[in-house]
């Protein structure tokens, strides 16, 4: 007999805490700079969803409380009051997720999805196989105290986050 696994027998919303919390698969892509580049600029108003003529655009430049190596956050308990513009996904904001990576598993399941094959929930906690697949920042990336951004934002404009695989 096979057990189900929570991820896959609960919707996101019903998850408790902790299985909310271990969703985070742990890749660091939402700690990147990005923006959103506009055909209208001198109009742009933010919004919690993407508009015709606007595109998600990130950058390999990373907040300065983020390990390079494992991606995860230097400062973790205190990263909303340190960043107050750090992303926190909740139940209640995950209709807002379009700005999160194709990649990100609480996007994926959000979307139905599910959990990807990479996900260190399937690895017994371990990171490799999503390093080896390319999905987290590792070795990808730039504090943000080391570079400039308003003298070369466009130099350090990236793809690889969108990158996903099952």
């Amino acid at each position: 007999m096979s057990s189900v696994e929570f991820w896959e027998s609960k919707s996101l919303e019903q998850m408790t805490t902790a299985e909310w919390e271990s969703i985070c698969d742990g890749c660091a892509k939402c700690c990147l700079h990005s923006f959103i580049d506009s055909d209208e600029e001198d109009d742009f108003e933010s919004t919690d969803f993407l508009r015709e003529g606007e595109e998600l655009l990130y950058t390999n430049v990373i907040c300065q409380y983020s390990d390079i190596n494992t991606g995860g956050c230097t400062r973790y308990s205190e990263r909303q009051t340190l960043v107050p513009s750090c992303v926190q996904l909740t139940k209640e904001n995950l209709k807002d997720i379009f700005f999160m990576p194709k990649s990100c598993s609480y996007r994926r399941l959000y979307e139905g999805r599910g959990l990807a094959s990479w996900h260190p929930l399937r690895h017994q906690g371990s990171k490799n196989v999503m390093h080896d697949a390319g999905i987290s920042i590792k070795d990808k990336v730039i504090l943000e105290t080391q570079v400039n951004l308003e003298e070369n934002f466009e130099d350090h404009i990236v793809e690889w986050p969108e990158h996903d695989q099952n």
